[in-house]
Formats: C-alpha cells, sequence, structure tokens
C-alpha cells in the first residue's frame, strides 16, 4: 500500500476533477446544473475534503519521521536540457498542506449560509474548488517554474473571485486592481526566475542556491547581478502578500464576498508569497543585503497597515488593512533569517484571521436584513452596535480573534509575534522598536473593531445617519432598508466555522513555546534543538512582558475611548492633528499617487495607441481593401472572353510604353 506522501498529487488533482467536472455541466447544461445546488456543493466540498484527509496524512508520517518524498518525471528535453516536473513533500509543505485544506473546507462550509441565496451560488462553489486546487498545487511544486505555472492559477482565480459580482463597478474595479497590481511583481518574479536559470541551469530551490554560489565563486556571475536576480525574485512575493508598495490591492478586494476575503487573506493567495520565501531561504540567506531589504520592507508594511486601519469604518477594510500589518511581520521575520518565526505566525494568524473574516460576513450578513444590501451601510461600523445581544456566537469568537491577534497570552497571537519581535530585537533593533509600537497600534484598532460592532447602542435604525453615510458614498439616497428591524444570529453553516476555528485560535500558538517548540522541531529539528539550548528566562520575560504591555496599553485606550466614552479620540486626536488624520484616512495617499503616475498615464497612452491604431493601421487597411476591391470591379468588365479584345489590350499596352520611355529617353 502506497505512502500518503506517495500519492500527495491527489491532494491538488480532487478538487481540480471537481471543479472541471462542474465546469463542463455549466457549460453544457447551465440551468440544470444551477438548480442542483446542495449536490454540487457537497461533491466539491467531499473533494476539498478528501484533499484534506490525504493532506493530514501527509503531515502525520512528516509528524512520525518519514521525511522528504519527491516524484519527478521529465516533462521535455532538448538535447542536453531537461526540465522535470513532478510533486515533493517535505514538512514546510505538509504543514501549508493541512493549513490550506483546513480553511478551504471550513469557508465552503460557511459558503453555502452566506450564498444560500445568490443566483451564481454552482459557479462560485466552482471557483472555490479551482482555487485551492491552484494553491494546493503550488505548495507541492518541487521547483521555481512549476511553482510560477500555479502562482499564475492562482492569480487568475483570485480575479475571478474578488470581481465575482462583476455587475458592481466597485467589484470589477478591484478584480482589475488585483490583477494588474499582481502581474507587476510577476513579471519581476519572471525576470528572476529565468536570470537563476541563466545562472544556475537550474529550477531546483536548493540547486539554485548552490549554483549561485558556486556561479559567484567562480566569478561567473557578479555580487550585484546574484543579489538583483534575487529582488526581481521578491518582486513575486512583495504582490502576492501584500507588501509596500505592492499593497494597493488587497484592501480593495473586499469587493468580493466575504468567504472570499477569508479565504484569500488567511491561507492562500497572501500566504503564497510567504511561503515561496520561506522555500528560497538557502538562497536568500547567502545575502545579508537581500534580507535586509525584506527585513525594512515588512517593517515598513506593519507599521502602514496598522496606522491606515486606525481610521477605517469599513469593518472589512479594517480587518484588509490588518492582514496587510501582520503579513509585514512575517515578512520582518523572513528578513531576520528566522523562517520558522514567520511561518509559525502564517500558521496561527491563519485560523484567528479566517475567523475574524468569517465573523464579520456573519456581521453583514445580519446588517443586510437591517439596512438592505447596501455595502456602504451594510459594512459601514458607525451604523452597527449592540450586536453581542443579538449574535453571542459571532460576537464571542470575534472578540478570541482580537485577543488572539493582539499578543495577549496564551491565545495563539502571543507565541508567534513574539518569537517574531525577539528576533528582530536581537537583528535588527530600530524595526523592533517599529515592530513594537505596530503591535500596540494593532490592540488598539482591533478593539475598536469590537467596541464600535458588538457593544453600545445599536445604530441600524437612524434614518439620517443612513442618508448621510450614502451621501458620503456618493449613492443616491434610499428610504429602503431590510424586511428585518434588528440583526440576528446566522445560521449554523456560518456559525460552525466560528466556533471550529476558535478552539486553534486559542490552542496552536502552544506548539509554538520557545523552550520547547513543537512547530520548530517539524520543520526544523536541528534548529529547534539549538532555540531551546538558547532559551534564557530573563531574555524572554522582559521583551514578552513589554509585548503584552504595549498590547494591554493599545486595548485599555479602545475601552476608554468606545466602551467607557472617558476619551473622545476625534477631539483630542483628529482635530488637534487634522494633517496626520487625514493622511491616515487617504490610506497615505498612496492610491491616490498611483492613479495619477500610472492609471492616468496609462489610460492616456492607452487612447493614443487606440487612435493610431483605428486612424493610421485600420485605416491602412481599410485602404487596401478598398483598392483591392475598385480594382476587381473595374477588371471584371476586361473578361469578356474574345481575343481580338484582349488583342486590343496589349496592344495599347505596349504602345503606351513605348510613349512613357521615349518621352523619358
Amino acid at each position: 500500500m502506497p505512502s500518503a506522501a506517495e500519492v500527495a498529487w491527489l491532494i491538488p488533482v480532487l478538487p481540480l476533477a471537481g471543479a472541471v467536472f462542474v465546469g463542463l455541466g455549466l457549460i453544457s447544461f447551465n440551468r440544470t446544473v444551477n438548480r442542483l445546488r446542495k449536490p454540487v456543493a457537497l461533491l466539491l466540498l467531499s473533494c476539498v475534503g478528501a484533499s484534506g484527509v490525504l493532506s493530514f496524512a501527509v503531515l502525520a508520517e512528516q509528524l512520525r519521521g518519514a521525511g522528504p518524498y519527491e516524484a519527478l518525471f521529465n516533462w521535455a528535453s532538448a538535447g542536453d536540457f531537461n526540465l522535470e516536473m513532478g510533486f515533493r513533500v517535505d514538512p514546510l509543505g505538509a504543514v501549508m498542506l493541512a493549513l490550506v485544506t483546513t480553511i478551504a473546507v471550513l469557508v465552503m462550509v460557511y459558503s453555502h449560509g452566506y450564498m444560500a441565496h445568490d443566483k451564481s451560488y454552482v459557479r462560485f462553489f466552482t471557483y472555490l474548488a479551482l482555487f485551492s486546487s491552484s494553491m494546493l498545487g503550488l505548495v507541492i511544486s518541487p521547483n521555481l517554474l512549476e511553482i510560477y505555472v500555479f502562482w499564475e492559477l492562482v492569480g487568475m482565480c483570485s480575479y475571478l473571485l474578488v470581481g465575482f459580482w462583476y455587475d458592481r463597478e466597485g467589484a470589477a474595479h478591484a478584480a482589475q486592481k488585483a490583477f494588474v497590481v499582481n502581474r507587476v511583481g510577476d513579471f519581476g518574479l519572471l525576470l528572476g526566475i529565468l536570470g537563476l536559470f541563466w545562472a544556475t541551469g537550474s529550477f531546483d530551490f536548493e540547486g539554485i542556491a548552490t549554483g549561485l554560489s558556486a556561479a559567484m565563486a567562480d566569478g561567473r556571475v557578479s555580487g550585484w547581478a546574484a543579489t538583483a536576480l534575487c529582488l526581481f525574485v521578491f518582486m513575486g512575493p512583495m504582490a502576492k502578500s501584500a507588501q509596500f508598495p505592492l499593497h494597493v490591492w488587497l484592501p480593495d478586494a473586499m469587493e468580493g464576498p466575504t468567504p472570499i476575503s477569508a479565504l484569500i487573506h488567511a491561507a492562500t493567495m497572501v500566504a503564497a508569497g510567504v511561503f515561496l520565501v520561506a522555500r528560497l531561504e538557502p538562497l536568500y540567506g547567502l545575502f545579508p543585503d537581500v534580507q535586509t531589504v525584506i527585513a525594512v520592507i515588512g517593517t515598513i508594511t506593519c507599521f502602514l497597515g496598522a496606522s491606515i486601519a486606525l481610521t477605517q469604518m469599513d469593518l472589512k477594510k479594517g480587518l484588509a488593512y490588518s492582514t496587510v500589518s501582520q503579513l509585514g511581520y512575517m515578512m520582518l521575520a523572513m528578513g531576520c533569517g528566522a523562517p520558522i518565526a514567520g511561518m509559525f505566525h502564517l500558521v496561527t494568524h491563519a485560523f484567528f484571521k479566517a475567523m475574524l473574516f468569517l465573523g464579520s460576513g456573519s456581521v453583514i450578513h445580519a446588517m443586510e436584513e437591517v439596512v438592505g444590501h447596501e455595502p456602504a451601510l451594510a459594512q459601514d461600523m458607525r451604523l452597527m452596535g449592540g450586536l453581542r445581544k443579538q449574535m453571542p456566537i459571532t460576537a464571542i469568537t470575534f472578540l478570541i480573534g482580537c485577543v488572539a491577534i493582539s499578543g495577549i497570552p496564551p491565545l495563539a497571537g502571543f507565541w508567534s509575534k513574539d518569537e517574531i519581535l525577539g528576533q528582530a530585537f536581537n537583528s535588527y533593533p530600530l524595526l523592533w522598536v517599529v515592530g513594537f509600537l505596530t503591535a500596540g497600534m494593532t490592540a488598539f484598532y482591533m478593539f475598536r473593531l469590537y467596541f464600535l460592532t458588538f457593544e453600545g447602542p445599536f445604530r441600524g435604525a437612524d434614518l439620517q445617519l443612513r442618508q448621510e453615510l450614502l451621501a458620503a458614498a456618493g449613492k443616491p439616497a434610499s428610504d429602503k432598508g431590510g424586511h428585518a428591524s434588528q440583526a440576528h444570529e446566522s445560521a449554523w453553516p456560518m456559525t460552525l466555522p466560528l466556533v471550529v476555528l476558535a478552539v486553534p485560535s486559542i490552542l496552536i500558538g502552544l506548539l509554538g513555546t520557545p523552550w520547547h517548540s513543537r512547530f520548530a522541531a517539524l520543520l526544523d529539528p536541528k534548529e529547534a534543538t539549538e532555540m531551546a539550548a538558547a532559551f534564557s528566562w530573563p531574555e524572554f520575560l522582559p521583551l514578552a512582558g513589554a509585548s503584552v504591555a504595549i498590547s494591554l496599553t493599545g486595548i485599555s485606550i479602545a475601552v476608554l475611548a468606545y466602551a467607557l466614552h472617558k476619551i473622545d479620540l476625534a477631539k483630542a486626536v483628529a482635530a488637534r492633528f487634522p494633517s496626520i488624520n487625514a493622511f491616515l484616512s487617504n490610506k497615505w495617499y498612496l492610491d491616490s499617487l498611483n492613479e495619477k503616475l500610472f492609471v492616468q498615464g496609462s489610460r492616456k497612452l492607452a487612447k493614443q495607441v487606440l487612435e493610431v491604431d483605428a486612424k493610421v493601421v485600420d485605416g491602412v487597411v481599410n485602404l487596401t481593401g478598398l483598392l483591392t476591391l475598385g480594382s476587381g470591379e473595374g477588371l471584371k468588365y476586361f473578361e469578356t472572353g474574345r481575343a481580338q479584345f484582349y488583342a486590343l489590350i496589349v496592344f495599347g499596352g505596349v504602345i503606351g510604353l513605348v510613349v512613357i520611355f521615349g518621352s523619358l529617353g
């Protein structure tokens, strides 16, 4: 009987087979398949669930010390060149496989409730299965070229899912923005992959590192060229994992359905970039300057995301910028040469952030029954409040997520974030200061979200406030609302995933305690042993205590401002520092800058190219066609079938040539 690792190729194939089967059904028998909502959902959920079972079997083998497994076949060859494809299973991949399938299954269960009344229910589940398959294929890819193939498939699926409600202008623009920004990063990634192959003759992760080191030692590749190639490759993760300045697509991706926000922001698309950097750690470890760049970009990103989240009133946008900030922490860990710490935070963050996004979806779903389906109303926290009494399960799980992401022990976020801050303190003290302050900001804005949403009086019935928010969003005034006077708890398909996700959000951090990290022991037993040997309580307690203290400070300010109403931050901060408030509210003006520098210029260039195409290219083509048509119409009259007439034409032509050449001579 084959081991789980030997049949791991089935993990991405099963969801793909289900998606292809249903997709062909939609193409051939659209009405019939769309009526089979529950059978289709059950089929696709079973496919992803089977992949999940197999993923956990692979993880169990790795926990028992099975070691890496790789199966390759010759995909293309020409002379001495051989290109191999296949799959690879190792501890890092096994963790990602289990994580992706777990979140995907829970999101699909949740989607059954959230998308129950959507006319494109079947299409949505098909996209989910295809997206899951693409991410799973990326995880088990054995080389950079195969990763790039699935990398693009993940990007394509994200475009389809973010723009799922394509009839909404905001969703269509968000999908285009995500596609274009990611193409910028993907172009750099492709250049880097091709450049590394030129330098090393290999696409393998280990082969690239050893080959580039040898090429630099032989003088075949200069140091600056090797550094440039590494930075080109890093552009891909910068875009996928929403790192500054290529982060701008992620908040706008909230225009997609909330289950997609949970899937993209928790364990799939944004995790792909961090995962790739972890895969290439043997390569990046050769270049301290590149690691410094990664650390600096990660630090800027984490501070940027947290600072913008301070002013957001849209519930999903606030969580989106929180994701940007947490991804910055992960990249900071990678830049500090601590991929295990970064991956551990990726895992813990996946659980509590998925729970937070699904919780926000539960809130929005309930708000739509009160204020209608207008996102400017249903997602604005100024219309919420008091939902804890009506939605106790959603409120409790959301609070757990807030505590976890704030870094309060013993919940998951504390252990992973503290490990990153500890690594930063030892490697880049200045970056540690920024990360430390960001931890306090994170605690503040997360509890701000909680109090505005779940505590205080319910504000959804305020018709005047509704009109003000519609006017501020540029929407026409409307007296229409939902069919309910107050919100209520969501159905079990939406609350069950929240309860399930709450368990690892509380407990999974205990697998990464610095004195005995089972997570590190799985990924790198040698490093785990060194971590345990180097652990010191006198060093750990001050740093951990400071981290908890700054988080508690942020929580305390949020309690005073939004729960007890002892502090009016609008007067105390926003009114005193209007320029800073405007800077944060306008997202550091980065969207405006991109609009002026790139969007408007690109559109102007596109219009000019279109005009040249219409007037010059099409003009030449049309003129050629017109001349052909005219000459054909004229020549048809010379087809008489009489030899005397043809002889006359020839004679006339000869006479004409004689006259012309005679005049020239």
